[in-house]
């Protein structure tokens, strides 16, 4: 395809699921059900290079991911009640996650809980699996965001811009998008692309955590609040420039301000694991429990699966 018929815009697809038989398979699960296979894979690989055992990972997440899920729905049900009990709307589709609608705070808090349970059944320090997890739940995150393209959904303002991304309407009935009186599927307009800005904005994190996690020996707590800072920061930018459906609180949406108090969380919580690890004499390498090499490249981590992180978890910055 020559240059000149490039299309000025990206395309969003015009169908959002398949069927095989009575069964509708909706790609939006199918890029959580992604997002969910590589944070396990990639938690699992750094897990036992820090010297955990093989399986913990996978056992603990039996516990995670369907309270994180559970949680994801309440938080976006509870959020947008309107949605599903507003005169007119189906209280059911409340149950359909499969049309999208999972809040990423209520997944976080729940999954937590589920994590914590899986924790303490493996005998397992959530602390360090928290870190572990960091750069593996961001890629996660970025992998999701592709439901939403096939959803034709969260999108900012109108745009000219050259990536500026076609919205469809879309008929949830049939999981396509409508088609108009000519024959083609009826095009609403062109938009922000936010769910792009928020998955390259995940990717883009997840690596700044890795390559210091390489480099630098951090103190235990460090990357997981790494993460919430990156994720906050970056979702609350976005969520100025989102026009699609939200509710408001003093005209900014929820998510707005949920994103800047959760960063402010963040950001408290890493200052007083450096103010802590900085009073805490450093323990001779080999015995240190910075996260080290990635990847089993190196020195392991010693005791990520013992249930208290002890006085080395503390060290370094």
């Amino acid at each position: 395809m020559s240059a000149l018929s490039l299309p000025g815009y990206l395309p969003s697809p015009t169908i959002n699921a398949i069927k095989i038989g009575p069964l509708s398979i909706h790609f939006y699960a199918l890029c959580i059900l992604a997002g969910i296979a590589v944070a396990i894979w990639l938690t699992n690989r750094r897990w036992i290079s820090r010297g955990g055992r093989s399986g913990e990972v996978l056992d603990i997440a039996l516990w995670a991911v369907p309270f994180g899920i559970v949680g994801g729905r309440i938080y976006h049900v509870i959020t947008d009640p309107e949605l599903y009990f507003a005169p007119g709307k189906n209280p059911w589709n409340a149950f359909a996650i499969w049309d999208g609608g999972l809040g990423i705070w209520g997944a976080v808090a729940l999954g937590g809980l589920g994590a914590w349970f899986g924790c303490r059944w493996k005998k397992a320090s959530l602390p360090a699996f928290a870190d572990a997890l960091a750069p593996g739940l961001l890629f996660a995150q970025a992998l999701g965001r592709l439901g939403n393209w096939f959803n034709n959904e969260l999108y900012g303002d109108p745009t000219t811009l050259p990536w500026g991304l076609e919205i469809h309407e879309m008929d949830s009935a049939t999981g396509q998008a409508a088609i108009g009186p000519d024959g083609q599927p009826i095009v609403i307009g062109y938009f922000q692309p936010t769910f792009l800005y928020e998955a390259v904005w995940t990717v883009l994190g997840a690596i700044a955590i890795l390559v210091l996690a390489r480099r630098l020996r951090l103190a235990r707590g460090v990357e997981f609040s790494l993460y919430v800072m990156i994720y906050t920061a970056g979702r609350f930018v976005i969520e100025l420039m989102r026009s699609d459906y939200a509710n408001l609180i003093l005209g900014l949406r929820v998510n707005t301000w949920v994103a800047g108090l959760v960063f402010l969380g963040g950001a408290v919580s890493l200052a007083l694991i450096l103010m802590r690890a900085r009073h805490q004499p450093a323990r001779p390498e080999a015995e240190g429990a910075g996260t080290g090499p990635e990847l089993g490249a190196g020195e392991k981590e010693p005791g990520p699966a013992e249930t208290e992180p002890g006085p080395e978890a503390d060290q370094t910055v």
